[in-house]
C-alpha cells in the first residue's frame, strides 16, 4: 500500500511533508499536493507532518475519500515534482478545517 493525500489538503497545500519524506515522491498542483504511489515506500512519515490530517494510508482511506488514490495517481503524472518545503497558500488557515473541499481543486499545475 501507499499513502495518499486527500481532501483536506485542498486550499492548504501545506509541505511539511515533502520536507520528510526520505523519496521524492510528492507533485504539486496549485492549490493541492498529491503522492506518486510508484515512488513512495510507505514509510509514513508524512502522516505524522501534516498539519490538516490530509495524508492517510490507501487502506485506511475513508468511503468518501477513496477517489483519492486515483485521482493522486493521475495528477502525479501531470504535475511538476516538489522536492523542498514552501510557505502554505496565504489563505491555508481559512481552509484548514473545511469539508467538501473538491470543487475548488484546480487540476492544472
Amino acid at each position: 500500500m501507499t499513502h495518499v493525500v486527500t481532501e483536506a489538503c485542498i486550499g492548504c497545500k501545506y509541505t511539511d511533508c515533502v520536507a520528510v519524506c526520505p523519496v521524492e515522491c510528492f507533485h504539486e498542483g496549485a492549490n493541492f499536493i498529491v503522492i506518486d504511489p510508484e515512488v513512495c515506500i510507505d514509510c509514513g512519515i508524512c502522516v505524522a507532518e501534516c498539519p490538516v490530517e490530509a495524508i492517510v494510508d490507501a487502506a485506511d482511506l475513508a468511503p468518501e475519500q477513496r477517489d483519492y488514490a486515483a485521482l493522486n495517481v493521475r495528477l502525479a503524472a501531470q504535475w511538476p515534482l516538489i522536492t523542498a518545503a514552501h510557505a502554505p497558500l496565504p489563505d491555508a488557515e481559512a481552509w484548514a478545517d473545511r469539508k467538501e473541499k473538491r470543487a475548488i481543486l484546480l487540476e492544472s499545475a
